[in-house]
């Protein structure tokens, strides 16, 4: 089976509030609710892959030193294994605006087992009540 890897971040604003990206039209899982990140591509470490779909998906930047390793998800879909690091997030440039077309919800960590998530992502949802 392959391996994907993807690195994903809980942006974590002011108010303790964690940043959730709905999964836009024509993407597989559509409409569920996600931590932001991607792919980690060939030569990519997961915090510059994270730093890379930041910037691209949410118009904001953050540095390495910003992205604290948090947890992962590993987790079998019928065509491949996802393997997620998760990396807390509190500093960055820029305001969050959909680059993609995504919507957004902030959400504070009792309400998010209120979002429709994709399997990979619910047993993250402990991990980041009990972080934060």
């Amino acid at each position: 089976m392959k391996i994907v890897l993807v690195a994903a971040v809980a942006l974590i604003d002011a108010d303790g509030r964690v940043l959730l990206a709905q999964r836009p039209e024509g993407k597989s899982m559509a409409g569920l609710w996600e931590f932001p990140g991607g792919k980690v591509e060939p030569g990519e470490t997961p915090e510059t892959a994270l730093i890379r779909e930041l910037h691209e998906e949410l118009a904001i930047d953050t540095e390495t030193s910003c992205l604290a390793p948090l947890t992962f998800a590993s987790h079998s879909y019928d065509d491949f294994h996802l393997l997620m690091p998760l990396f807390a997030c509190r500093r960055w440039k820029g305001i969050v605006q959909p680059m993609e077309g995504q919507r957004f919800a902030w959400a504070k960590s009792q309400d998010l087992r209120n979002y429709n998530m994709p399997p990979a992502d619910l047993p993250l949802i402990p991990m980041i009540q009990a972080w934060l």
